[in-house]
């Protein structure tokens, strides 16, 4: 839903304020494995040079079990609704991270990462839920900037907790150290942290976030009538007064629960009368453009999360002193070999600087980048930045002074994260204006879920056994690294066949103008004091034409009224 009003239209920033506070955990608990997972990996017992193949691995495994599900999660959304898919997707996750928390082996490790990347299939239905509350292009930067910013914000407090709480027993003996739970599980504590973040995100979502699919808006919404209840005696004003829009974008508010007087089944039937039900073609989904932008989302994908998976392990490998440096084992530029030699904490450290960084730039200048130079133009260039940072990552372990090596390295993974945060929601917007139709892109971003998730399976594991391959006995610790400079110069190509669509709000605006039902709309937070409920609802309606779904729920309110006299 998009508010009018004569200065134009608005973001709806209450559901996307609750659509962000429903998605932080994800982001938030995803991070927190990175500072500890290496050292997690060799508590199973694995030798410490295929702890990147391992690590590589247990990353594919998600990807690959999450790609699988995707597009059945995406077809369920566009049939159930995106809200209960969704909160299935957030209590399947809260499960597997605390039992991922409480592994003990690399199978049963392996095992929970599968059944969590099968059992959550929210990021392509909430961008689908985005792209049905704001179908404006002018607003698009800023709402799909929204879950980037989100996943910027958890990768601040996620790192952080997750080396800080990892291991307490060891880190912090005089609290936990007498506590046999935390010296059996030693990476349970973070994983029960982030299982209280997710119970707070679903009961969010379950309480207060509306359906925004056309088709299930009208059905009653037993978690929004109890969140109403609940927040009831916080509002200054009296009985919760509605929002009835007929315009050109059909507005997201789940009507069920939020007007018991509308009789459900009266508005639910109008409204599917004018929307399209039959399940998407294949023909519809894959047009030449939509192929093109998938086809650079997934290698968008592969490379910068493989890079997000193989960094923790190239700075917990150790460090090689300049003095240990023989020609037997470096023969610059190309054969050398040492990491950064850092632990959990220290590393967790380095991905909340990276992530408060991040932040800043998603929120204060991505917006503007986009307005100023168009979305397709800063995609194309962040794609251009990648291959040049992961040709250089490398080689900060070379440098000899600590401030410097540190500084260099920032530096690059700094210019890596202002490429990412303009480069997924930027890839985002150009594949939902590639749609022809808001019907189907809950199925189209489940098969952007399922190619990006073969992209972030094939990634880390080719990487990881890169790594490993590299740092057994050969001493090129840049195989991977070149690796993924090849793949990020190969994705960047796709971009230039790129043609900004018109967006899918499009496919609606005919039927709206046919209708020419247009009715204005006032923000609650704007403090528009409403006097009289029912004479409020009577004049609204009565100014809709005859024949409009409205007009039934219209009839609806007045014969329920004649009942009740």
């Amino acid at each position: 839903m998009v508010t009018k009003n004569k200065d134009g239209p608005k973001l709806p920033k209450q559901q996307l304020a609750i659509l962000a506070i429903a998605r932080f955990a994800e982001p938030l608990a995803a991070t927190s494995i990175y500072p500890y997972l290496p050292e997690m990996i060799k508590s199973f017992g694995v030798p410490k040079n295929e702890v990147a193949k391992w690590a590589g691995f247990t990353g594919s495994i998600f990807s690959v079990a999450q790609s699988m599900a995707a597009v059945p999660w995406g077809r369920a959304s566009d049939r159930f609704g995106r809200k209960p898919i969704i909160l299935l997707g957030i209590t399947s996750t809260m499960i597997c991270f605390i039992l991922w928390g409480l592994s003990t082996s690399l199978t049963m490790a392996i095992t929970v990462r599968f059944i969590m990347g099968a059992g959550n299939g929210n990021v392509g239905i909430l961008r689908t839920m985005v792209a049905e509350m704001v179908p404006e292009k002018e607003l698009q930067p800023k709402a799909f900037s929204l879950m980037p910013l989100v996943w910027s914000i958890g990768s601040v407090f996620g790192p952080a907790f997750g080396g800080f709480f990892a291991q307490p027993a060891k880190q912090y003996p005089s609290l936990f150290g007498n506590i046999d739970f935390f010296k059996k599980y030693p990476f349970a504590l973070p994983n029960i942290v982030a299982g209280i973040i997710f119970f707070i995100s679903l009961m969010t979502g379950l309480l207060f976030l509306r359906e925004t699919l056309e088709s299930r808006r009208g059905h009653r919404d037993w978690g929004l009538a109890l969140g109403e209840k609940l927040t009831r005696p916080f509002k200054r004003r009296g009985p919760h007064y509605h929002h009835h829009r007929n315009n050109r974008r059909h507005s997201f508010v789940d009507d069920g629960a939020s007007a018991p007087l509308l009789a459900p089944s009266s508005l639910s039937t109008s409204i599917a009368s004018s929307v399209e039900t039959d399940p998407p073609t294949l023909r519809e989904i894959f047009t030449p453009q939509t192929i093109i932008n998938l086809t650079s989302y997934t290698f968008l994908a592969l490379h910068s999360v493989t890079f997000d998976q193989v960094l923790p392990v190239f700075l917990n490998y150790p460090r090689v002193s300049p003095h240990d440096r023989t020609p037997s084992n470096t023969h610059l530029p190309f054969k050398f070999s040492g990491g950064f030699g850092l632990s959990s904490d220290k590393i967790g450290t380095i991905y909340t600087v990276y992530g408060i960084a991040c932040g800043v730039v998603q929120f204060f200048l991505f917006p503007w980048f986009c307005a100023r130079f168009g979305v397709l133009r800063c995609f194309r260039a962040a794609t251009l930045l990648f291959p040049i940072v992961y040709l250089l990552t490398p080689y900060t372990a070379l440098i000899e002074d600590t401030h410097t090596r540190y500084a260099v390295f920032l530096t690059l993974i700094l210019v890596k994260g202002v490429a990412v945060i303009i480069g997924f929601p930027c890839t985002t917007i150009l594949l939902t204006n590639s749609a022809s139709s808001l019907r189907i892109l809950g199925t189209l971003n489940g098969f952007a879920t399922t190619f990006s998730g073969l992209g972030r399976a094939i990634g880390p594991a080719m990487a990881g056994a890169i790594f490993t391959w590299g740092v057994t006995g050969r001493d090129y610790i840049i195989a991977s690294w070149w690796f993924l400079s090849l793949v990020a110069a190969i994705g960047a190509i796709p971009s230039w066949w790129i043609v900004e669509g018109e967006g899918p709000s499009r496919s609606l605006q005919t039927d709206s103008e046919e209708s020419g039902e247009e009715e204005e709309e006032e923000e609650e937070e704007e403090g528009v004091e409403v006097l009289n409920e029912g004479s409020t609802l009577v004049s609204n309606f009565q100014g809709s034409r005859a024949g409009s779904a409205v007009d039934g729920g219209y009839g609806t309110i007045k014969k329920d009224a004649q009942e009740a006299r």
